[in-house]
């Protein structure tokens, strides 16, 4: 069975994936904010 030390695992991977989730994420709830804005503009 191989040694398993704590800290030694490669993540960059996942760092980039978490990272780009939550730009996308960050982007989305924006985009939505703006368009419910938009909305109750024209509506008034």
């Amino acid at each position: 069975m191989a040694e398993y030390k704590p800290g030694e695992m490669d993540i960059s991977v996942q760092e980039k994936t978490f990272d780009g989730f939550i730009s996308m994420v960050t982007k989305g709830a924006i985009l939505c904010i703006l368009v419910l804005i938009f909305m109750a503009l024209v509506n008034a």
